[in-house]
């Protein structure tokens, strides 16, 4: 199963970082290693307002099909409709996984908000 398609009504990124060492000597000085070329630790929140209940049922089900935390998969084009800023950042990340279960919030019979966090995976 797919990663649903619906666009989000909104986003929020976390680019991550790159890896680092840090070593502090006994007199205080810092040494930092770069261990990596690439960031590690995206998180991408997604909130999706006022989906039929329908809709919302969409993320549970890819949610179980991905074994929960387990499994990752590639984001769809959608995920970025409405951002009109460079698109790179997102497409930094090779897969994505869920960092947690999505939760879905009844509005009123019928309509749901759902809020999905995802974690980048190098």
């Amino acid at each position: 199963m797919a990663f649903p398609t619906l666009t989000p009504s909104s986003r929020n990124f976390n680019p991550g970082d790159y890896p680092v060492r840090t070593y502090t000597s006994q007199s205080g000085s810092e040494t930092r290693i770069l261990m990596g070329s690439k960031r590690t630790g995206m998180k991408l929140g997604l909130a999706y307002k006022n989906i039929s209940d329908a809709n919302a049922e969409l993320f549970l089900d890819d949610f179980e099909a991905q074994k929960g935390t387990y499994k990752t998969f590639d984001i769809n084009s959608n995920l970025k409709g409405g951002w009109d800023g460079n698109s790179d950042a997102l497409d930094s990340s090779d897969k994505w996984r869920y960092e947690s279960a999505p939760v879905v919030t009844q509005v009123r019979k019928g309509v749901s908000n759902v809020q999905v966090n995802l974690v980048g995976v190098l």
